[in-house]
C-alpha cells in the first residue's frame, strides 16, 4: 500500500500564490506518473496537471500559464505552485500516484481563494 499525503493548500486572496506539495511512499522507481486533481462542491473531479516518470508536463486549458507541476525524485515528492490564482480554482486539491503496481490517492488539502 503506498501512502499518499498532501500540504500546503489555504486561503488566499485572487491574485496570489500558494504551493502544494505532495510525498508519496513508493519508491521512485515504481513510479510512472504523479498528478494533481481538483473537486469543487457539486462538480466532477477535474484533472489539473501531470508529471509523468521521465518528465513530461500536461496541464489543463484553465490553468495553463498559472500552475506549475514540478518533482523531486530524491523525495519522491511532486509540487504545484499555483499563481494568478482565481476564485474559480477553489476547490480541493488531490494528488494522485501511479505505480507499477496500481494508483492510489491522498486525501487532499483545500485551496480557497477569496475575491
Amino acid at each position: 500500500q503506498v501512502q499518499v499525503v498532501e500540504s500546503g493548500g489555504g486561503l488566499v486572496q485572487a491574485g496570489g500564490s500558494l504551493r502544494l506539495s505532495c510525498a508519496a511512499s513508493a519508491s521512485i522507481f515504481s513510479i510512472n506518473a504523479m498528478s494533481w486533481y481538483r473537486q469543487a462542491p457539486g462538480k466532477q473531479r477535474e484533472l489539473v496537471a501531470t508529471i509523468t516518470s521521465d518528465g513530461r508536463r500536461g496541464y489543463a486549458d484553465s490553468v495553463k500559464g498559472r500552475f506549475t507541476i514540478s518533482r523531486d525524485n530524491a523525495k519522491n515528492s511532486v509540487y504545484l505552485q499555483m499563481n494568478s490564482l482565481k476564485p474559480e480554482d477553489t476547490a480541493v486539491y488531490l494528488c494522485w500516484c501511479g505505480t507499477i503496481s496500481g494508483h492510489f490517492w491522498g486525501q487532499g488539502t483545500q485551496v480557497t481563494v477569496s475575491s
